[in-house]
């Protein structure tokens, strides 16, 4: 099974012999974003397919916020070309989670912090801290933090 990285390297191979100049544009940019990720820091490292979705969901972030930054500007043209380039960037991404799915998940940890006698918002970060590894890359952080907040209301 090749690992994420590697399927980019390809699809951009791909694109740029189908000379789709939008879609090698993105991945390389995406793969620019991942070399920088690897070399920054004392030492260089090669990330893992989970490191990866990070360095991916922080580009797509990027080009949502680019997107309304040029929606509020009326430059509706440059807002289309950020969300063609966040469709691409999204394909990498794995399938987001429902509310439904995140509310089991949310409603399973805060029954588990309970058990342990915590309640209320001060078990927040112990709440957090079950929830935040099961949906790594599956669910907009502040998404998460809100859900998790008014289920401990």
């Amino acid at each position: 099974m090749t690992n994420l990285k590697e399927q980019i390297q390809a699809d951009l191979t791909s694109a740029i012999k189908a000379k789709d100049s939008l879609t090698s544009g993105t991945l390389r940019m995406v793969l620019s974003a991942i070399t920088n990720e690897e070399v920054s820091g004392k030492e260089s490292r090669v990330l893992d397919d989970q490191d990866l979705i990070t360095v991916l969901n922080r580009e797509a972030k990027k080009r949502k916020e680019s997107a309304t930054a040029y929606d509020d500007a009326k430059r509706p043209e440059l807002a289309d070309k950020e969300r063609a380039e966040l469709e691409i960037i999204q394909a990498y991404l794995p399938a987001a989670l429902s509310e439904e799915d995140l509310a089991k998940i949310i409603s399973s940890a805060v029954a588990e912090v309970a058990a342990s006698g915590s309640t209320g918002p001060s078990a927040m970060g112990a709440v957090m801290k079950l929830v935040s590894p099961q949906v790594s890359g599956r669910a907009d952080g502040s998404a998460v933090a809100a859900a998790v907040k008014s289920a401990l209301a």
